[in-house]
């Protein structure tokens, strides 16, 4: 877990968020990359290895290149994330490491029981699987990832007093990052403090998976509504994400601000996009069962019925349930399942594609997910077909960027259509990459906020 100290003239910062353990050996490493453009989508999960960082890529950009930055980092092993970011490390960034509590260790003898995020995508049924998410959910408040801030904060209150800081920024998930910030302003009450919550606390989907009883939710609650008083500004990444965190206390709105997540412009700087010989739909990350697709299905048979030749393609884990779901429904010949790639390849596979497809998980909180990925998809090019809440936050995106339409997850004939209309006009769907969700002009909009 990282905090991240910036010097902008008067301006010093520190920045408290999460970077996994296994990059021990690096000096230096691009924060940007460890979540925000991780090709495998790890979207509104609490315990995931890395929260999204679009935050930190102030420290490459916009006047603040250059300058002598540093890394707080824990010993906090994560068990899935993408080495290859690791070759795009800013090598001004100084790394400071520290030590933490590992409370993911006891699934260390079996490595293939490790979810890959954390505890909240762990599916498992058996009595111990419940036992271990009710423990979780009842004797970690916020997330087991707490177990960095004891030493997070000790590191963070010398950088503090031996550098002049005046600004601090905690980003999260793990929300338990927030509490170092709580515990900072209390400290230091004369410091900024900006709290930046990517995700929602105790309103996220799969809370309730986790057994908390009435006085673990009231402890958390208490967490979230303090951080939320205390905290000098809150980013959210939107629209809707904004409301369920203004819900929480009366006149909170009037401190939220909206900073969405967005895309690196050097990702994709040199790379030609190309129409590949079939019309080639590509899903790029992780396809659970969580993601309903048989709207979709039933679309692409009436596709192949109607003598379209195309190809449905995969790049990421995809549940063996979707897979026997989409093989019962097409041909293997139009269907291609490809392992995880890191995420140059799948930079060069969204180019490669006719069509990108997006889906957004369904369950309650489905309308304020906008995953990094949308704005990867946005940057290529290529049209985007998106499965969610038509009147969602990633719907808006994609209607006022005009990269492509959003339909309900069975709404069978419009999808069709569409792409159909795709089918017939590959060459002028294409479109360039909105400006105004490139990293640099979103960083502009945090050094504002830093300045006034």
């Amino acid at each position: 877990m990282p905090g991240l100290l910036k010097e902008r003239h008067d301006l010093r910062i520190v920045v408290l968020g999460v970077v996994p353990r296994g990059l021990e050996e690096q000096e230096s490493l691009d924060l940007e990359g460890i979540a925000s453009r991780h090709p495998v989508d790890r979207q509104h999960e609490v315990d995931a290895l890395p929260g999204v960082f679009g935050l930190q890529g102030v420290a490459e950009r916009d006047g603040l290149q250059g300058l002598d930055d540093g890394l707080l980092k824990s010993g906090s092993k994560a068990p899935d994330f993408d080495l290859s970011l690791l070759d795009e490390a800013v090598t001004h960034l100084k790394v400071y490491r520290t030590s933490a509590t590992d409370w993911f260790r006891i699934y260390k003898k079996d490595k293939k029981n490790i979810p890959s995020a954390g505890f909240a995508t762990n599916n498992n049924i058996s009595l111990f699987g419940k036992i271990t998410r009710f423990i979780r959910g009842n004797f970690f408040i916020p997330d087991p990832r707490k177990g960095w801030n004891k030493f997070a904060l000790r590191k963070a209150c010398s950088l503090i007093e031996s550098g002049g800081i005046r600004h601090i920024i905690t980003t999260s998930p793990p929300h338990s990052t927030q509490l170092i910030g709580l515990k900072l302003k209390k400290r230091y009450p004369e410091i900024t403090w900006i709290a930046d919550l990517r995700d929602p606390w105790t309103d996220i989907y799969y809370y309730k998976e986790f057994y908390p009883t009435c006085l673990s939710y009231r402890i958390d609650s208490c967490y979230e509504k303090k951080v939320l008083k205390s905290a000098g500004k809150i980013i959210t990444v939107g629209k809707s994400l904004g409301e369920i965190f203004s819900s929480k206390l009366p006149h909170l709105n009037e401190k939220i601000v909206i900073v969405s997540n967005g895309y690196d412009t050097d990702d994709f700087s040199g790379l030609k996009a190309s129409l590949p010989g079939n019309f080639t739909i590509s899903y790029i990350g992780t396809l659970s069962d969580k993601y309903p697709v048989a709207g979709l299905l039933r679309a692409l048979k009436k596709f192949d019925e109607n003598k379209r030749d195309f190809r449905l393609r995969f790049t990421g884990f995809v549940s063996s349930g979707q897979k026997e779901s989409i093989l019962s429904a097409l041909s293997n010949s139009n269907v291609e399942f490809n392992p995880y790639a890191d995420h140059s390849k799948a930079i060069k596979s969204m180019a490669d594609s006719t069509v990108l497809l997006l889906i957004i998980p369904d369950h309650q909180s489905s309308k304020s997910i906008i995953t990094g990925k949308l704005f990867e998809y946005l940057a290529s090019g290529k049209p985007v077909i998106c499965l969610g809440p038509v009147d969602g936050d990633a719907a808006d995106i994609l209607e006022e960027s005009g990269h492509g339409k959003t339909f309900g997850y069975l709404d069978t004939r419009n999808i069709y259509e569409y792409l159909n209309f795709l089918y017939l006009n590959p060459a002028g769907t294409f479109k360039s990459a909105p400006a105004i969700y490139a990293r640099e002009n979103l960083v502009k909009r945090v050094v504002e906020l830093l300045e006034q």
